[in-house]
Order: C-alpha cells, then sequence, then structure tokens
C-alpha cells in the first residue's frame, strides 16, 4: 500500500524527481548510467553533484588519508598487475634468485611496464596442509630476507608492492593474534606498501587502526565493492568489476565520490579488452594487467597490450591531472559513438575520448570555450592542433579510430620541454594504428617433464608390485581446480597427445608393464637412503621439517614421508634405482581396467582409508598399512585419503605445476577456497611450484616405480 502511494506520488510530480537519484550500472553497483541523452546532460551532471555532496555530508567525509604525503604515490598506481609468486620470470629455482628485473622487462617490452605488483603466494595451493598465509609468505625462498631485498628491488624500479588479505583463512594453522594486526605488522617487517583484500566488500577498519597504532601507512585495495561509501576514507584503492556493460560508457562511482581514489578495472578472463580500457580511460582510472591468473596463462594480445602501453604514456605524462577533483564525464562532443570526459588542472585541460563504434570517426570532434593564447595537441597522435574559431568556441579535429581512443589538451601556457618530448614520443607511437596489431588469443604450450626409463630388474623388486601392460587402458581424469573455465583451453595440463592444456583427459593408451611400490615411501626408507647417499637439499627450508636432529619421530617409522619436495623425491628414486610414477600409470595401478572411482570400487567406504581431518591443528599422516582394505585391484596399498602423492611435472614459459594424486586426510574448514581434495583416482589435482622450500607440504610424498620387461 505504502509503495503504491509514492509510485503515484513520483509519477504525478514528474521526471525531475526521478532525475534526482543516479542510477547504476553494473553487477556491482559501482558505475552511473550517463544522461539519457545530451539534452539532459547538464540536469544529470548537477544531480550526480548534488548527490555527491549529500552523500559526504550524511557520512561526515573525512579525506585526511589521501592527503598522507606517504601515500601520495596511490594515486599515481595506473597499471597493477597480480602476479603468482610462482612465475618463472619472478624467481629462478637453478640459480635460487628473484628475477624482479626479468619480469618487469618482460612487462615493459611488451605493454609498457607497470606502477605496482600484486604478489600472490597462497591461492590456490593454500589447504593442501595447515600451513596459513603467514606461513606461505614466510616459505617463499630465501625467507624474509630475500622477500624484503625483492621488494627493494621492485622500489628501486619505481613499482609498489602489494600482497593479499585471505580474509577467509581459518581452516589453516591458528595465529596468536587478531589477522589485521598481524598482517600489518608483516607488512611492515617485509616492507610492503599495500594489501589487497581477497574476496573482501571493503578492506575493514580495523586494518586501518592498525596502521594507525603501527605507524605504518599502507594502502588498502578491496577485490570486492565497498559495502558502504564511508570505507572509501581507508580504501584508498579498489578493482573495478564493471561487468554487464552497455554501449555508453559508466561513470565510476568511488572516482566521482573521492577523485583521488584510484581504481583498476579488472576483468582476469576477458580475451577481449576493448570494454575493460574503454571504460579506465574514459573515467581516468587504472588498469590491472593481470595474465598468470592460478598458473593458467591469458596473456593480453598485441592489440590490447599496445593500448595499455599509450594509455599508461597519457597517464604518465600527466599524473596528476587524473585526480583532478573537477573532473567532468560526458562532456558534449560533435560525433556519435564518442565519449568524452574532462580533466582540468592548473594551466592544463584534458580531454579524454573513446569511440564507441567499429568505424573510424573523423573532423571536428569538440567545441570547447576560445581563450587567447591557448594552444590545443592531440596527445595520442602526437601532434599540435589548429583550432577552428567560430562564435567564442574551438572547434578541434582529429581522427579516432574504430574502437579506438583520443587525447586532447588544452594548454593555457606554452609546453615545458619533457611536454614536447610526450607529444613527439606519441607521435612515433601512433604511427601503426591499433587495428594492425593482432588481437587474437591462444592458450600458451606447455610439456610435461621427461621420466628417464629405469634399468629393467631381472626380478621383482623387493616391496614391489608388477602391473601388467595393457593395450587399452581408458585414461579418463580431471582437475579438481576450482576456477579456470573461463578459459576451457587453458586451465589443466597439456599430454602429449593434445594441443592445449584442458582440465579433463579421455584417451586410450598403451600402458608398458611396470612395478610399484606397494605403499608411499616411509620415514624409514627414507632414512636409510640419507645415510647411504648424504643426500641434503640447496634449498632446505621446511625439508623433513617434522624430523627431529636428522630422524623421524619414535613411532613414526612406517609413517610416509612427508615434507619432500618434487626434487627431493626424485633423489630417492634415483638412488633407489627407481622413478616416478606418470600419473595415467599411478591411475591404471589404481584403478585397473574397469574405471572404478576407488581402488575398491566404485563405493565411497569410508573405512577404506584414514578419517579425514578438519581441525586447525593437524595430526599425522597414517601408517601406510594401516588399511588393508584399501588395495587396489593388482594389490597396491594406500593409495588414496592419507597423503598426496608427487606424479607428473609440466612447464610453461610462466609456470611449474605438478600433478598429485590420491589426496590427503587434511580438509581445511570455513572456506571453499581451500585446495580441493581428489579422492576419487580418476581425478588430480594441480599444485603450483615455486621453489622447494614453498613447495614441500606435510600431505605431500611419493612412491616409485620400476619399468618391467
Amino acid at each position: 500500500m505504502c509503495n503504491k502511494f509514492y509510485l503515484i506520488l513520483l509519477l504525478l510530480l514528474g521526471p525531475k524527481v526521478w532525475a534526482q537519484q543516479p542510477v547504476f550500472s553494473g553487477s556491482y553497483k559501482e558505475l552511473f548510467k550517463g544522461p539519457p541523452n545530451s539534452e539532459q546532460r547538464d540536469e544529470w551532471l548537477a544531480n550526480l553533484k548534488t548527490w555527491r555532496d549529500k552523500q559526504k555530508a550524511d557520512m561526515h567525509y573525512d579525506n585526511s588519508f589521501y592527503v598522507n604525503p606517504s601515500l601520495k604515490w596511490v594515486k599515481h598506481t595506473f597499471i597493477y598487475v597480480q602476479m603468482m609468486a610462482h612465475d618463472r620470470f619472478f624467481y629462478d629455482p637453478v640459480t635460487r634468485k628473484y628475477t624482479v628485473n626479468r619480469y618487469l622487462a618482460d612487462l615493459k617490452k611488451r605493454y609498457g611496464g607497470i606502477d605496482a605488483v600484486l604478489i600472490w603466494p597462497t591461492y590456490p595451493n593454500i589447504g593442501i596442509d595447515n600451513r596459513n598465509q603467514f606461513d606461505l609468505t614466510a616459505d617463499m625462498p630465501g625467507g624474509q630476507a630475500a622477500v624484503k631485498q625483492m621488494i627493494r628491488d621492485f622500489k628501486a624500479n619505481g613499482v609498489r608492492v602489494f600482497f593479499p588479505i585471505m580474509i577467509w583463512d581459518h581452516g589453516t594453522r591458528r595465529i596468536g593474534m587478531k589477522m589485521p594486526e598481524a598482517l600489518v605488522k608483516e607488512m611492515k617487517q617485509l616492507g610492503a606498501d599495500g594489501m589487497n583484500g581477497d574476496t573482501m566488500f571493503g578492506v575493514s577498519e580495523d586494518f586501518y587502526q592498525y596502521t594507525q597504532s603501527e605507524n605504518y601507512p599502507l594502502a588498502f585495495q578491496p577485490e570486492q565493492s565497498l559495502r558502504s561509501l564511508k570505507m572509501l576514507e581507508w580504501n584508498r584503492l579498489s578493482w573495478g568489476y564493471f561487468w554487464g556493460y552497455e554501449p555508453a560508457p559508466g561513470v565510476d562511482v568511488y572516482k566521482w565520490v573521492e577523485p583521488q581514489h584510484q581504481v583498476n578495472v579488472t576483468n582476469r578472463w576477458a580475451v577481449d579488452k576493448t570494454f575493460d580500457l574503454q571504460w579506465a580511460f574514459f573515467n581516468g582510472i587504472g588498469y590491472n594487467s593481470w595474465e598468470n591468473i592460478w598458473a593458467i596463462w591469458n596473456q593480453i594480445p598485441d592489440r590490447y597490450a599496445e593500448v595499455i602501453r599509450r594509455i599508461s604514456a597519457v597517464y604518465h605524462a600527466y599524473p596528476d591531472s587524473w585526480s583532478s577533483k573537477d573532473w567532468e564525464p560526458y562532456i558534449p562532443v560533435l560525433q556519435k559513438n564518442i565519449y568524452a570526459t574532462k580533466f582540468p588542472s592548473a594551466g592544463r585541460t584534458i580531454y579524454n575520448f573513446i569511440n564507441r563504434d567499429s568505424a573510424e570517426v573523423k573532423g571536428g570532434q569538440i567545441s570547447v570555450p576560445y581563450h587567447r593564447g591557448d594552444t590545443y595537441y592531440d596527445l595520442w597522435n602526437g601532434h599540435q592542433l589548429k583550432a577552428e574559431i567560430k562564435n567564442g568556441n574551438a572547434i578541434l579535429s582529429f581522427d579516432i579510430e574504430g574502437f579506438g581512443y583520443g587525447s586532447l589538451l588544452v594548454a593555457q601556457r606554452p609546453l615545458k620541454p619533457a611536454e614536447n618530448a610526450f607529444v613527439a614520443k606519441m607521435a612515433v607511437m601512433s604511427k601503426h594504428k591499433l587495428k594492425t596489431y593482432a588481437a587474437d588469443w591462444k592458450p600458451i604450450s606447455q610439456q610435461m617433464v621427461t621420466i628417464a626409463k629405469t634399468k629393467v630388474p631381472a626380478k621383482a623388486p623387493d616391496g614391489m608390485i608388477n602391473i601388467p601392460a595393457t593395450d587399452k587402458f581408458q585414461f579418463e581424469s580431471v582437475g579438481v581446480m576450482i576456477e579456470g573455465n573461463e578459459l576451457p583451453t587453458a586451465v589443466g595440463v597439456q599430454h602429449s597427445w593434445e594441443s592445449h592444456p584442458s582440465r579433463s583427459q579421455k584417451h586410450e593408451m598403451k600402458v608398458a608393464s611396470f612395478y610399484m611400490d606397494k605403499y608411499p615411501v616411509t620415514n624409514e626408507q627414507f632414512k636409510k637412503f640419507l645415510d647411504a647417499s648424504r643426500y641434503h637439499p640447496a634449498d632446505d627450508h621446511n625439508f623433513l621439517k617434522d624430523w627431529v636432529k636428522g630422524s623421524y619421530p619414535a613411532g613414526s617409522a612406517r609413517l610416509p614421508v612427508t615434507w619432500v619436495s618434487l626434487d627431493d623425491a626424485r633423489a630417492y628414486a634415483k638412488w633407489a634405482g627407481k622413478r616416478l610414477p606418470h600419473e595415467w600409470e599411478w591411475q591404471y595401478a589404481a584403478q585397473g581396467t574397469d574405471g572404478r572411482k576407488y581402488p575398491w570400487g566404485n563405493e565411497n567406504i569410508k573405512t577404506n582409508y584414514p578419517p579425514a581431518d578438519t581441525a586447525r591443528a593437524m595430526r599425522k599422516p597414517t601408517a601406510v598399512d594401516a588399511y588393508p582394505a584399501g588395495a587396489s585391484p593388482f594389490g597396491v596399498m594406500d593409495m588414496v585419503g592419507n597423503i598426496w602423492q608427487w606424479t607428473d611435472e609440466y612447464a610453461d614459459l610462466h609456470s611449474r605445476t605438478a600433478i598429485v594424486k590420491g589426496s590427503s586426510y587434511f580438509h581445511a574448514q570455513t572456506s571453499g577456497w581451500y585446495f580441493p581434495p581428489a579422492l576419487e583416482v580418476n581425478k588430480y589435482g594441480k599444485y603450483l611450484l615455486m621453489a622447494p622450500s614453498l613447495d614441500r607440504a606435510e600431505t605431500i610424498g611419493f612412491r616409485c616405480v620400476v619399468d618391467a620387461k
């Protein structure tokens, strides 16, 4: 009844009442819709200003955090990238060195470089055991000293460094203080500049309060939209999830309320970046050039890389213009499908343009008030413009290619030498139209790391079971990775018979006969290896972490050895005259030829493997011979539910990953973002590799095979 009354009242009062409230656009209400038409533009803009003033007054808005001189850099964070700590351009496990310069040189070559980096060492591996987000950062190669130096290396190149907040991480090892306090202290110790709140609808105020008590300002950037505009006071940045696009660009809500707030448009699975980059340029905001997505490589195609290079060049030539408190969107223009925004500053006014049509638009683009002494420059194409003066206005003409960009500078005083150099630089850059650069995308090629055959023994080795050859093994497997279906030809791994990586495999194959360890390698067996070989890894952080003074704890001889890296497992296998199994060999030994889901059949019989451990403290694995009823058709034991087991490694230009099979007893609770179980033998986990210090886990062990006749 009440709703009907107000509806009738609004209809009677007319359209101006409707126009008082801005209309939001997109799924996350981070954009305003533009004016209905050009005639209503001034009224629309007045309503936006009234709305902004009212919002600030109602929440007693305080922008003191924005005027903090130690955070001035935030509004210049135009090109920002989330990167995996596991990226091969970032760390070299052979030399055991962070290769920051190599990483940055690649980005500079391809799209002009970055202003900030979000280093991500946690998800999707977190939850493989009970190491929490602090442990995983501490386990990065070289420890805290090397990480601090790596951060200094980024800063020496003018790049600010962020780390994630895994606010949902409440299923791993407990910490001794509140998460916001612990994270702020950690960032202060490392010398980091900011934090990204994974899944957070605004980084909460307690994080900001701890920066105050620690006297260490950090820039906070939530992944999701803000729960309230009040959170703008301490959330200096945000991601722009501008989904639900419309032909006319939306106006960024947060930038409108607080012009110094930096937004980085983010759309990690997109291949065509046109909308994302146009929306960013129209609003004078930044872009998240995210390519390594959990070891799924979504490289920016050349055309959009060139757009980023040119947008970044314009932004950096006039870095303070884009946070102008007097910026205005939807400036009237002279051509259809062209949209413009004005960014005024002292002695300079810049207009950014986007073309929302596929056809190039030539001729007069905009009419601006004429003032004697003003000069005009086409910044995008790099040359001075001659204005046509008519009725006290200057009409400026220049070309904007299809789905392209423009940038006009109106200068109230002569250009400085750096400005002239920039205009000349853009003239060179714009000689090649954007349409001449390739916009196509293809998945990155991936290779399986070769596993050399072993010598064929004269008889079955002790403790091993013969797995007979088969000509028709139906190898069907699917990865349990949480994300990636948006790029179906990139997620997963690429076998020799596949043209691209894939989450699932279905392939009939021949499998030669081999011997497989009846049980996973135990602590007792690994100790014999160490005593005989004197093996000790160069990167020994976390190596046999649960052992004491070079030996396993009393009573754990028959427990599977864990806290061993893929390299540690290979070293053992080589010493023993064995090798690690291929994933299909492991699956065949566990499954037989009837396609069963579990070693014993198709029913999940929970008494055939260890019970799940959901406690944050996490118990030890179970003895390898504790569940004889869980045997495979060939009599191989302890294949599922106790520990994950190393099999194949896959590598591409940017990532290394291992296929782990069998799942473990530890099941982290409270979130669906933890490393998922894969108890069924036709499933696999994809475990990202960086360095042994980080790769070793309390739930990953291995078993070996030997080739047979």
